[in-house]
């Protein structure tokens, strides 16, 4: 019940008036408890997780595509390691999408995850996906440059384009069987400056242990 309250919460019903600035990144809804607490109240929900995968894969009629976006250091990889461990990886296929490959650019932006969709029975978990079309392609204009497309057709219209393309291409999907969770891991500019000096500080830290691990046992060769 508590879960089920979380997800009516977040769930975006009415896009069109969602605005990502009116969410505060650090709300956590009033669930302050300890590790523990939060340990256990994993437990349950992957054992639901482990319940439904069984079901979807005995039933062979849906399949289900779960994706993760967010920006650098938000926890997506932390998010599918944990919430995820519970489900069996035979019916289970992660994919994440960097940099596409030459072969990648030779198609239509939407190929690569096409290729990568789960099989019926299966869950399909993407961490990042065809969004990085209209976000990292659209700040970093070479990436729009590689994928080769016809001038005429790289006009002021190309983003608009993309964002129905997708719409289209995900109610194609649902009416096609593939069920389609997308989850956005939000956080602040300050969260995320403090998250990439820790790592920055775990670095540096790691690095100078290596190196005097190093020097003393070339000394002691040494000598």
């Amino acid at each position: 019940m508590k879960t089920a309250k979380l997800v009516k919460r977040f769930r975006v019903d009415k896009p069109e008036k969602f605005k990502l600035a009116q969410w505060d990144p650090s709300d956590t809804c009033d669930l302050n408890i300890e590790k523990d607490d939060a340990k256990a109240f994993l437990a349950q929900g992957i054992e639901r997780l482990s319940d439904l995968q069984e079901r979807l894969y005995a039933q062979d009629r849906w399949a289900l595509l779960v994706i993760f976006q967010a920006m650098d250091t938000a926890g997506k990889d932390s998010a599918i390691k944990h919430v995820m461990s519970g489900i069996n990886p035979q019916g289970c296929d992660v994919r994440s999408f960097k940099r596409p490959s030459d072969e990648e650019n030779d198609h239509d932006f939407l190929w690569r995850s096409s290729v990568r969709l789960p099989e019926r029975g299966r869950i399909g978990i993407f961490n990042r996906s065809y969004y990085e079309e209209v976000l990292i392609v659209r700040v970093h204009k070479d990436g729009l440059g590689r994928e080769k497309l016809p001038p005429s057709l790289v006009d002021e219209e190309v983003w608009k384009n993309r964002f129905k393309d997708i719409r289209a291409y995900e109610r194609y999907l649902i009416r096609n069987g593939t069920l389609v969770l997308k989850f956005y891991l939000h956080l602040s500019k300050d969260e995320q400056r403090r998250r990439f000096l820790e790592r920055l500080n775990n670095h540096r830290s790691r690095t100078s242990s290596s190196a005097s691990i190093g020097t003393s046992t070339w000394w002691r060769t040494k000598t």
